[in-house]
């Protein structure tokens, strides 16, 4: 017989407000742009992304397909993310990513939907599910600082497997996101010391 997990006591005032966002298409380009780099670096990326079109707040689908390679680079986006920015264009122009379907998707069927653009794997699929589209139940056991969050709030020794957060969630059922939000705030906190 398996012992019973403890829930842990999460303080929802304390965390992120989960919202839907309006303009899915920004949100995943800042994604892809913020992949592998730290906050500064892909903060300084975003900011001359969007400046190669300074009359709009954020490009269009269609004014990224037009982007050349050449422009996209000197905003310092690489050759790689910039073919990631253009199939993530194209996918929106075409249908293959349809924000109009999202309310009526399962979680899954939306990370199937979004893993099917080159670039945005599993975990971007969950961080679109949890800050775009403010979805409650996403638990990213992927991310490094949730396995980590899973250690410190639960004394392991060592980073859990994924089966192993699976069974500590098990009792914040259809309120991971804000075990996720939870464990985010402890590694913070933990980095603050």
């Amino acid at each position: 017989m398996k012992k019973k997990v403890k829930k842990l006591s999460i303080d929802k005032k304390k965390l992120y407000t989960l919202e839907v966002k309006k303009d899915h298409f920004a949100t995943l380009c800042r994604s892809v742009i913020n992949q592998q780099l730290s906050n500064k670096a892909a903060a300084s990326i975003l900011k001359k992304f969007k400046m190669l079109w300074p009359k709009k707040k954020f490009p269009t689908p269609q004014d990224v397909l037009k982007a050349t390679p050449a422009k996209l680079r000197t905003a310092g986006i690489s050759a790689q993310k910039a073919g990631y920015l253009k199939d993530l264009a194209r996918k929106f122009l075409d249908g293959t990513i349809n924000p109009k379907k999202f309310p009526r998707m399962s979680d899954d069927e939306i990370i199937a939907h979004l893993t099917a653009v080159k670039g945005v794997g599993v975990w971007t699929a969950h961080m679109f599910l949890i800050f775009a589209l403010g979805r409650p139940d996403v638990l990213p056991v992927g991310d490094l600082a949730i396995r980590r969050g899973f250690q410190k709030a639960y004394g392991l020794r060592t980073e859990p497997s994924e089966t192993l957060m699976r069974e500590l969630a098990a009792p914040h059922k259809g309120e991971h996101s804000y075990l996720a939000l939870h464990l985010w705030s402890i590694m913070d906190a933990a980095k603050k010391k």
